[in-house]
């Protein structure tokens, strides 16, 4: 299938705190995916400090290669916030003074008991061929220009407004423009259980595909596929999608544990509600994270009764009943001391089943028979008892989200059938 021209899009950042790592760029990922699922191919991505020459250069260069250029950052008040006259200057115009913005601008501080000074007055100067974008949530209002065939987007660099000037003004104007030829869409498969050369090796020539395209990614825990389709309709790109998932899953199934934005807690959450079997969790070095994880999902009271963090030897002997014995033989991190707090939550919580992790996460307290990054997780089911050992390396807080991971993969699978306990 061919497709005809269509436009593209470049994203320019400005703001010397992106270049400094002070503000993590979540506007650019964003507008990227907003992009792509209109069938928009983002072809570059650049950041600026505040620097008017270097700016307006970037901003030259980008609408040298793109039909289409967002901006973000750089329209607020302060003398720093240069990108109105960025704009202007990269479209050979002048700043001209909008009344209408300066009377929106009047009227949001007027709602707050305040008045407009000059300087927040200065947001309502526009290049001359440019029109207003409204801000439902603050005083900058956006920049909309088209000239040449181009068209030049600028947006605030605050998240919220940005988000929802792109939905309500700058998206339905370019789906309006009739230069979206084709749709993108993606769709991402969660796999654990099998590292990113293993599932290279099982999916083999599926990789090769150009449409829909397939790609994997290596994530903490986990590996993350991504299946990109381009049609020229909404439903033909899920079409390919579904067929394409469908071939996957026939190779790798039962390693998938989520898709898009649900990971693996929300897969036990249906599988929870699907046995009808409540569960308690007994936490040691995640320190509370799985049940954090299981209770991001929405209705997770259906089968979550509550966990204990047992962090010391003493709140497992007590709370959990780990027997004193077995603490003084192998220690707390060991199986058998996973095991007891799986089936120590299980009873004293009166839950169908028990999950638990004892492990060590460092950086310190590791020694040459159990060094840091050791963990065992355990589960505690009505008719038997498993547990897993687990090594990893990493940072304190990967080897606790790692195990976390663990922990509901064994669960998980347990629920499913589909239980492959590692030896």
């Amino acid at each position: 299938m061919g497709y005809g021209t269509q436009m593209n899009a470049e994203i320019v950042s400005i703001g010397t705190e992106l270049l400094l790592g002070q503000i993590v760029n979540t506007n650019a990922a964003y507008l990227a995916a907003e992009l792509a699922a209109l069938g928009v191919p983002v072809y570059h991505q650049t950041t600026v400090g505040d620097n008017l020459e270097r700016a307006v250069e970037v901003l030259r260069q980008a609408l040298s290669r793109a039909d289409v250029v967002l901006i973000t950052g750089g329209l607020g008040p302060t003398p720093d916030d240069i990108t109105r006259e960025v704009v202007a200057r990269a479209l050979g115009e002048e700043l001209v003074f909008d009344e209408e913005s300066a009377e929106q601008i009047r009227a949001f501080f007027a709602a707050r008991g305040r008045e407009a000074t000059e300087t927040n007055l200065r947001q309502a100067y526009l290049p001359a061929s440019a029109q207003p974008i409204p801000n439902p949530l603050g005083t900058a209002p956006g920049v909309l220009a088209e000239k040449g065939g181009k068209i030049v987007v600028a947006l605030p660099g605050v998240p919220p407004e940005m988000k929802q000037m792109w939905a309500e003004t700058v998206k339905p104007y370019l789906q309006q423009t009739g230069r979206i030829e084709t749709f993108l869409r993606s769709r991402t498969l969660r796999v654990v259980g099998l590292g990113e050369s293993f599932v290279a090796d099982r999916l083999g020539e599926l990789l090769d595909s150009t449409n829909p395209t397939l790609a994997t990614y290596a994530q903490r825990g986990e590996v993350t596929l991504r299946l990109t389709a381009r049609a020229v309709s909404e439903e033909e790109a899920q079409t390919l999608l579904d067929e394409l998932e469908q071939r996957i899953r026939e190779r790798i199934g039962p390693y998938i544990c989520g898709r898009d934005e649900e990971g693996l807690e929300y897969e036990v959450g249906r599988l929870l509600r699907a046995t009808g079997w409540t569960i308690a969790v007994a936490e040691s070095c995640t320190g509370g994270l799985i049940g954090h994880r299981l209770t991001a999902v929405p209705g997770s009271s259906d089968y979550f009764v509550g966990g204990i963090v047992a962090y010391s030897n003493e709140v497992k002997r007590r709370w959990l009943g780990v027997p004193e014995e077995t603490l003084r033989r192998v220690g707390a991190v060991s199986e058998e001391t996973a095991r007891a707090m799986a089936q120590g939550v299980r009873e004293r919580l009166q839950t169908d089943l028990g999950l638990a992790c004892t492990g060590i996460a460092g950086p310190g307290g590791g020694t040459p028979e159990k060094p840091v990054g050791l963990v065992y997780v355990a589960l505690a089911a009505p008719d038997e008892g498993r547990g897993e050992c687990h090594r990893w390396r990493g940072s304190r807080e990967d080897i606790k989200y790692r195990a976390s991971q663990a922990a509901l993969d064994l669960l998980r699978r347990y629920l499913a059938g589909r239980i492959e306990w590692r030896p």
